[in-house]
Formats: C-alpha cells, sequence, structure tokens
C-alpha cells in the first residue's frame, strides 16, 4: 500500500490522475493539495471536492494551494486545452457548499503522520511543494519516501516554449527549489509523457463499460482535452494523459527506465523553465543525494492496459488506517 499525497492543478489530466489514485487498490490517498495552474486555485479546489464527492472520500482532506507563482506574475490558464472550469465541459455541481479547506501547515502534519511511508506525487505547478521548503527550510519533508513528479523536458521539445514543460515554466524558481532541496525524486517529462497516448477508442470503451462513480466525466473530459490536442498536434490518434504517468509508474515499478543525473532548472531570461541534465556516458561527478531519477523510456502498452484495468474497477476503496 503507497501513502500518497497528492499535488494537483485539477485540469483534465490533473483530474484523471486523481480519479485513477482514488481507485487503485494499492493507493491510501491521504490528502490532496489544489492550486492554480491549468485554471485558477478556487476552480481547482472546487474540481477536487467534486471528484472526492463522488468518490464518496470526503474524509480526505483537501489543502488550499496558492493563487500564482513565486514571482508574483499573473498566471496564464489555458481553457481551450482543459475548459474554462478544468473538467473540458463539465461544471461541479453549484451546490458544493460547506467544504473544509486546510491550508499549507497541513502537508507538515500529513508528512509527520506518515513519517518514512509517505510517496508525494505532484502532477501540477510545483509552487505549492516549494513552499514548505521556503517556509520551513530545507529539511521540511526530508521525512518523505520519494517524489514522483510530472515536469521537464530533456533532449525532446518543450510544450509552452521551445525549451520548457509547462509546470516548470509556470514557475521556474518553484522548480529550482523542488529538484535542489527534495531527495529521491522521480521525475516524468515529456519525453515519456507525450508518449503515454489514450486513444477515442478506450476511452469509448470505458465510457461504456467503466462501473466508477466518474464514468459521465469519463467521456465528456477527454473529448474536449483531445479536440485540443487535435489542433495542436494535427494528426494524432489520441491525447497524451501525462498526470497519470506518474502514478502508474509508482504502482508499476518495471514501467519507467530512470537515469540518476542531476536536474537543473533555469529560472531566468530566454530560457526560463528550460530543465537540463548532464547526459554524457560519464557525467561530471555529483553528491549521490543531488541526483534526480529522470525517466527516458516508458513502456506504454503497459501504461495504457493499466489505464483501462484501473477505470473498469466498480468503485472508490475506502479509508486506509496508517
Amino acid at each position: 500500500m503507497y501513502n500518497v499525497l497528492m499535488f494537483v492543478d485539477s485540469g483534465v489530466d490533473d483530474s484523471f490522475a486523481l480519479m485513477y489514485a482514488l481507485l487503485h487498490p494499492q493507493i491510501n490517498l491521504v490528502g490532496v493539495v489544489s492550486g492554480y495552474g491549468n485554471i485558477t486555485k478556487e476552480q481547482s479546489v472546487m474540481n477536487t471536492a467534486y471528484l472526492l464527492k463522488l468518490a464518496g472520500r470526503e474524509d480526505i482532506p483537501i489543502i488550499a494551494g496558492v493563487a500564482g507563482p513565486l514571482s508574483g506574475e499573473i498566471s496564464t490558464y489555458y481553457p481551450e486545452i482543459h475548459g474554462e472550469e478544468g473538467l473540458g465541459p463539465i461544471r461541479p455541481p453549484a451546490d458544493l457548499k460547506n467544504v473544509k479547506i486546510f491550508d499549507v501547515n497541513k502537508i507538515i502534519e500529513i508528512v509527520n503522520q506518515y513519517s518514512g511511508n509517505l510517496i508525494i506525487v505532484g502532477v501540477g505547478r510545483l509552487t505549492d511543494l516549494a513552499l514548505p521548503f521556503i517556509i520551513y527550510g530545507k529539511d521540511a519533508l526530508k521525512d518523505v519516501t520519494a517524489f514522483y513528479l510530472m515536469g521537464g523536458a530533456f533532449l525532446v521539445p518543450g510544450n509552452v516554449t521551445s525549451e520548457a514543460e509547462a509546470n516548470f515554466y509556470a514557475d521556474p524558481i518553484a522548480a529550482y527549489t523542488v529538484v535542489e532541496k527534495a531527495k529521491n525524486i522521480f521525475l516524468h517529462p515529456l519525453n515519456i509523457t507525450n508518449k503515454a497516448i489514450i486513444t477515442p477508442e478506450v476511452i469509448d470503451f470505458l465510457a461504456e463499460n467503466s462501473p466508477s462513480p466518474f464514468k459521465p466525466l469519463i467521456k465528456p473530459a477527454f473529448d474536449y482535452y483531445f479536440a485540443a490536442y487535435q489542433k495542436l498536434v494535427p494528426g494524432i490518434k489520441g491525447a497524451p494523459i501525462h498526470d497519470v504517468v506518474p502514478l502508474i509508474a509508482l504502482t508499476n515499478p518495471n514501467l519507467v527506465k530512470y537515469i540518476p543525473r542531476r536536474v537543473r532548472v533555469e529560472q531566468f531570461g530566454n530560457a526560463r523553465g528550460k530543465s537540463s541534465a548532464d547526459f554524457r556516458p560519464k557525467p561530471d561527478a555529483e553528491p549521490v543525494d543531488s541526483l534526480d531519477n529522470i525517466g527516458m523510456e516508458a513502456d506504454i502498452q503497459k501504461f495504457v492496459i493499466n489505464f483501462m484495468e484501473i477505470f473498469l474497477r466498480a468503485a472508490p476503496h475506502k479509508k486506509k488506517e496508517s
């Protein structure tokens, strides 16, 4: 059983990742940090609350993330990809009221509660994950077992600029902080997540056969997202569900092949958000605890099969005790 604290910004692929975590029998979701990114912080929190309500898991604490990057810049949102509310055409019901929200201190409480037995999965902007290091110091998350993150691009183009991936580009100061201070990072960059394609045929099958409480959301959310990708990448046969990759990699240890290298993130200038590492056969020596595990290859067939298997589960599992 994996105790997982998720960091999301509740766009379409973040939402599929959250649904996956709620359905997976080996994942004990102990909290969700929901902040800005693909949509506003407020919309993100409502989407998270909606999915937890559908799952019957309103016992899982929701931690409100921040409204924008550490630089204080105005955030850019992507309604053309994720919809105005982050779930394509779907809007959370207006009667979502009295949702209990925790502040950043809850992150430390959860880390202490599951000390030495907690995985952080971050699939959104890295601002919220950087905050504990900034507020509480470099050892704030030292008792986290591992960090499974979606972000970066190595030896492939970025998806915001020619060099930068969206999560790193949106807050490069936070991305730099996390890769410098967090230990035992497993990074899932565009190299592999761009290949994590789910086709309309798979979605149609799930929309017809999934017994999960998320069944009504699966097709409309995906179809909106896929339509956007058809404009971005003409001829694409499906849509990459980037943010499910870290979770499937966590629960299927042989899915991704990693290379240990020290990751660096450009914080400023024309290369902001660019992630880089030394991929020479004999890279410069770095302290072992500064190395990150960069995902370079993934078994995409296994990814698709596992995605289908989990979404064909009948219902989210109930609360597990630590």
